[in-house]
């Protein structure tokens, strides 16, 4: 009996072990993102948020694989528009917490850079940095805004496609690209890395949306984790890291 009576005492001075909270994010938000789980962290005791970030149609795949996410947060509603269709997320779970701007910058140092889209066809420029817009939300906002300008067909033979708008922004920073377009968090994230050449003009807004996976172990933490995204605290967060309002 004194024996089972100590090995209970034992168990119960052990520490609860944390709980575990996966966060599949847009790459553009990798600072912030890290930023907030601090920030959650410290609120919260005793609950661990691990984060993943990639290309919002990367983050995509994985959870349609069955990677164990309990939130996503895409860069674009369009993404997340297709996690819905294919049954991935918890009901009612989804909104908009974050907007960004769309920018071209250019390697430091540059004097003749671009001020325009026009200036992009031009010959002072070869290679232009673009994700991928087949699974990058910055490659899709970026084609739209080069063929509502007419200029999509003049400039596709200059682009270097990349997997996510991180990388766009190191090819520029590296001087391997002439120009590269990013989001205005990713330039300010980076101060002295890269130009800002121009502000790109653009017809839908960019919106950035989370939710909760509907498969998640921890629906209810995560439901808590979103609650803060949201909240004058996570959005303080967002806005010191370059972003809009939703």
């Amino acid at each position: 009996m004194k024996r089972m009576l100590c090995l209970l005492l034992m168990v119960a001075a052990l520490p609860a072990s944390a709980a575990e909270l996966t966060i599949s994010a847009a790459s553009s938000l990798t600072e912030s993102f890290r930023d907030i789980a601090s920030a959650y962290e410290a609120a919260h005791p005793g609950t661990k948020v691990d984060l993943n970030f990639a290309a919002s149609g990367v983050l995509l795949q994985q959870i349609s694989r069955g990677a164990p996410v309990d939130v996503l947060a895409t860069a674009d509603t369009e993404t997340m528009a297709q996690a819905a269709k294919g049954g991935l997320l918890e009901n009612d779970s989804r909104q908009i917490f974050a907007t960004n701007r769309l920018v071209v910058v250019v390697p430091p140092g540059r004097r003749d850079g671009p001020a325009s889209l026009a200036a992009l066809a031009g010959k002072g420029v070869q290679r232009v940095a673009i994700g991928n817009p087949d699974s990058v939300p910055v490659g899709r906002y970026a084609r739209a805004a080069l063929q509502d300008a007419g200029l999509w067909e003049a400039i596709t033979a200059k682009t270097i496609t990349t997997q996510n708008v991180r990388q766009s922004l190191d090819y520029v920073a590296r001087g391997e690209v002439d120009a590269g377009f990013v989001y205005a968090s990713d330039y300010q994230a980076t101060p002295g890395r890269v130009v800002r050449a121009f502000d790109v003009p653009l017809k839908t807004p960019i919106k950035y949306p989370v939710a909760v996976i509907k498969d998640s172990a921890r629906a209810a933490e995560a439901r808590r984790f979103v609650a803060f995204v949201v909240s004058p605290q996570g959005q303080a967060i967002l806005r010191r890291h370059g972003f809009g309002a939703p």
